[in-house]
């Protein structure tokens, strides 16, 4: 079936080949670009010379020798100063007698693009009327005539001009249009402000970085149109770059709790002074947030080493504690028994977080973001905490309206709140005394946690030094590591955390980015190479309820062997398997043969050991112990590759 550029091609070549008058294109290269079949037969032409590609030299010296032009002495002379005026193109009309006798004009246009295009027409009969009309009108003046004929020649050179004027008004038409669509479509502010404040120009899209300003601020000053807090922060940078000095900086904007980067850039005037201020803002709140946590991660590497196959095997045993609770929590009935097998589960997250604070003596704590519901998770904290409250003290629960899970790294924001609660606990007393802990989204950037108590509140050396390691206000009794942590795992999470006096107590703020829950990933086959029998059944019951339908192997080997299988769309793997081989180096030597399936590793090995770092670097991993949830985290998190 022919394709439309096709069709379209043979369309406009039959088109120009039905009009009357001649016509030829030539780049700037001076070669033929486009020519009709009246150019060819006006000039009787070889096919060579009306093919694509055509020199127009070589057209010109074959008219030539053809006496198109009658006698020429010099014929190269002729030709090359033909050339010469091709090459330094301008619009032009002319009317020429032709050897034949016949008459034509000549109207030529040069192209934005380069080249120019040349219309031909047969004027003869028009020529014979006018000399018909010169000869039968004995009343009009010679004079009279010439002036109609200067005329004529005159609006025929005004018509070119014009349609030469026409063709570039539409050029710029078109290029405005095409940069006014680019810079709408920018994900960042464009905008133009006058020396007077005011807006001169914007590319309407000022709420993509703050959502709740207005987009149409043509006119507005940009105080009205900004808000005063965001125009409070960007003055003095606005007023230096009215004064010539261009500035990029970056400010929080509170409104809506996004980080938002300027650039000012002066647009001076022709003639000295100032015309106004470009201004480009972009949303740079995930950059920052990302910032953050890299940083984070840079602060704690440390320089030892730590190998412990006793946290291998603990590991190993947590998921499989975690894996037979949550069958027993489908077996039992709800109630009190259900309670003990959330208790039992927290203390197996607790374990799990006991291993990365071990791990993390040796490198950076991984964050384990998977799919959380919120207002469960507390839930589920309230019930942990409470008992260790003592009889006075309340935990009060707030929890604003969150649609869907959100991706949160579930075993940190619980040591970090359930630390928090004990502080205030310790703060408060016997009491009696009230804790509140409450959840509530701001905008669609981040999450804001706050745990407020009704106790003396901090005093001003714990405001400014609370989060430094190893202080404490509680002397031997504390390890200064409790608000330390706290801000540790935040940070990573690129986060934030804030201390406040309420004039009730004390508060601290945990600012968190909003990650809502993908979609589950679609069920596949899955490959799963583990060694241990126990983990391995526990992880396949995990993938399965998650959809999937799995197929197992216990050594690189094997896996290798079941991986030729047609449909498997996801491998997963240990990284210690029995044998010689490793999952890292079973999924080197797939990806080596170009195998389809998505290929992502798991692991009891600490963080800074070699083996997992060199594996990490390759391939999605998770650590050991891990949730059902965790499992589905990891797996919709990570693009397929």
């Amino acid at each position: 079936m022919p394709s439309p550029d096709k069709d379209r091609a043979r369309m406009t070549e039959a088109g120009l080949n039905l009009i009357q008058q001649a016509l030829s294109i030539y780049d700037s290269d001076l070669r033929l670009a486009v020519c009709n079949r009246p150019f060819r037969d006006m000039f009787n032409l070889p096919q060579h010379l009306v093919s694509p590609g055509a020199g127009f030299e070589d057209t010109i010296r074959y008219l030539v020798n053809c006496g198109e032009y009658g006698p020429v002495e010099d014929a190269e002379g002729f030709v090359a100063d033909r050339v010469r005026q091709a090459r330094a193109f301008e619009p032009h009309y002319m009317e020429r007698t032709r050897a034949n006798g016949r008459t034509i004009s000549v109207e030529g246009s040069p192209l934005p693009q380069g080249g120019w295009v040349t219309v031909y027409t047969d004027i003869t009969a028009i020529k014979r009327q006018e000399r018909l009309l010169r000869a039968r009108s004995e009343e009009l003046s010679d004079q009279l005539l010439a002036h109609a004929e200067q005329l004529a020649q005159t609006n025929r050179e005004l018509a070119a001009t014009n349609a030469a004027l026409e063709e570039a008004k539409r050029q710029l038409t078109e290029m405005e249009a095409r940069t006014r669509l680019v810079t709408e479509m920018m994900p960042a502010h464009i905008a133009h402000v006058g020396p007077d404040g005011h807006y001169t120009y914007s590319n309407r899209r000022l709420t993509s970085v703050m959502p709740t300003r207005p987009s149409d601020i043509h006119g507005l000053h940009i105080r009205d149109a900004l808000g005063t807090e965001a125009y409070g922060k960007i003055k003095p940078h606005l007023d230096a770059a009215m004064a010539g000095k261009a500035s990029i900086f970056e400010f929080g904007h509170e409104e809506t709790g996004r980080r938002i980067r300027a650039a000012f850039t002066p647009d001076p005037a022709p003639g000295g002074g100032i015309n106004g201020v470009y201004i480009l803002s972009m949303d740079v709140t995930k950059e920052t947030q990302a910032r953050a946590a890299l940083a984070q991660t840079a602060k704690r590497e440390l320089a030892a080493q730590l190998t412990s196959g006793l946290a291998h095997d603990f590991a190993n045993l947590l998921t499989i504690i975690l894996g037979l609770q949550s069958r027993l929590s489908r077996i039992v009935p709800p109630g009190e028994a259900g309670e003990l097998i959330a208790a039992t589960q927290a203390a197996a997250h607790r374990g799990g977080a006991l291993l990365d604070r071990i791990a993390s003596i040796s490198g950076h704590r991984e964050l384990r973001p998977e799919p959380t519901d919120l207002r469960a998770f507390l839930s589920g904290l309230h019930v942990l905490a409470e008992p260790s409250l003592p009889e006075g003290v309340t935990l009060e629960l707030r929890v604003g309206d969150f649609p869907g899970p959100l991706m949160l790294d579930a075993g940190g924001l619980q040591d970090s709140l359930l630390n928090l609660i004990f502080n205030a606990r310790d703060a408060i007393g016997p009491g009696p005394g009230r804790i509140t802990l409450s959840a509530e989204a701001q905008g669609d950037t981040w999450v804001e946690l706050r745990v407020a108590d009704t106790g003396p509140g901090f005093s001003e050396t714990a405001l400014e030094h609370a989060l430094d390691p190893f202080f404490t206000t509680k002397g031997e009794e504390g390890s200064g590591l409790g608000l330390s942590m706290v801000y540790d795992l935040t940070k990573l999470s690129g986060g934030r955390v804030s201390l406040a006096n309420t004039g009730a107590g004390a508060e601290v703020t945990l600012r968190l980015p909003l990650r809502r829950a993908e979609a589950a990933a679609a069920p596949q086959l899955v490959l799963l190479v583990e060694d241990s029998p126990d983990l391995r059944e526990t992880v396949r019951e995990m993938l399965t309820r998650l959809g999937h339908n799995v197929i197992e192997a216990a050594s690189a080997d094997e896996a290798e062997a079941l991986a030729a299988l047609p449909g498997i769309g996801l491998i997963l793997s240990d990284i210690n398997l029995g044998g010689e081989r490793s999952g890292h180096d079973l999924l080197e030597a797939l990806r080596a043969r170009g195998h389809p399936a998505a290929m992502r590793l798991m692991t009891s090995l600490p963080p800074g050991d070699a083996r997992r770092r060199a594996a990490a670097a390759r391939f999605p991993l998770i650590s050991k112990p891990f949730t059902e949830a965790a499992l589905a985290g990891f797996l919709n998190t990570e693009a397929a590759a």
